[in-house]
């Protein structure tokens, strides 16, 4: 199976100079948190939710409006490119190393297309059970936690997402995006003088994702893939018993493909 056939050809792209708000706009209108951008038609680099949080968040950004900021600035150049002819199975065993999450296609140095995890998930046909392929080991954020404090514990442990508990019970789940995009309201809604003092009180609650997409840890990863699939969603948080007892993500259902 080459990258042709499941690469997502109907690509949103933005150009270098193009400034924050629209690039922000752009990935809430199409529930989308990673973008191509491009210069003179050629590809320049990747902007992620997570590289926009970073830049927001940061101190010396922080006086610094979504207008001000483009594409040039909040984008990730360290990126790998692959060709339509390129393998899946060349993909596959990429699939959880560092690096950006989505592979832009580029054919005689055009950008014709990406390949997302979520463009792979159909790949999953597994019987595996959840119990078997998730990660129990799971970091949660309580609902009353500053989300300064949940993005620091994302970048400590390095993971995309944490579900939010209130007394045990998952009521929520925050990801860069719900950051990224808490902190360009913000910086538009208060002055500077108020900003630093907004954002460090800036509460999980406030601007986590609910409702919740959750499952249970006997369905199969084929299923678990059709659910992701379903709500768009890049991570299955496992409850028992109305208690969290471990979360599975796309790269988790990805190990399970062999082609």
């Amino acid at each position: 199976m080459k990258v042709k056939e499941i690469m997502t050809k109907d690509i949103i792209y933005v150009d270098k100079d193009q400034d924050l708000k629209y690039i922000l706009d752009l990935m809430k209108k199409h529930n989308i948190t990673k973008i191509p951008v491009v210069e003179d038609k050629k590809l320049f680099g990747i902007i992620t939710d997570n590289v926009i949080a970073y830049k927001l968040g940061s101190i010396r950004k922080r006086s610094i409006s979504t207008s001000r900021l483009h594409a040039s600035s909040v984008n990730e150049k360290n990126f790998v490119t692959i060709s339509p002819n390129t393998d899946v199975k060349d993909i596959l065993k990429k699939v959880g190393e560092p690096g950006p999450t989505m592979l832009p296609v580029v054919d005689k140095d055009k950008l014709v297309g990406v390949v997302t995890k979520a463009d792979l998930l159909h790949l999953v046909n597994s019987k595996k059970t959840l119990s078997a392929l998730m990660q129990r080991n799971v970091f949660s954020v309580s609902a009353d936690d500053r989300v300064v404090h949940a993005r620091r514990v994302m970048i400590n442990e390095n993971v995309a997402r944490l579900p939010v508990l209130n007394q045990g019970k998952l009521v929520g789940i925050i990801s860069d995006a719900e950051i990224a995009f808490a902190f360009a309201l913000l910086k538009k809604s208060f002055s500077l003088g108020h900003q630093k003092h907004r954002l460090d009180e800036l509460l999980v609650k406030d601007v986590m994702k609910i409702p919740v997409v959750w499952t249970i840890q006997s369905i199969t990863a084929a299923d678990a893939a059709k659910l992701m699939t379903k709500h768009n969603v890049g991570a299955l948080p496992v409850i028992k018993d109305t208690v969290l007892v471990g979360i599975v993500t796309r790269t988790d259902l990805l190990k399970t493909v062999s082609l």
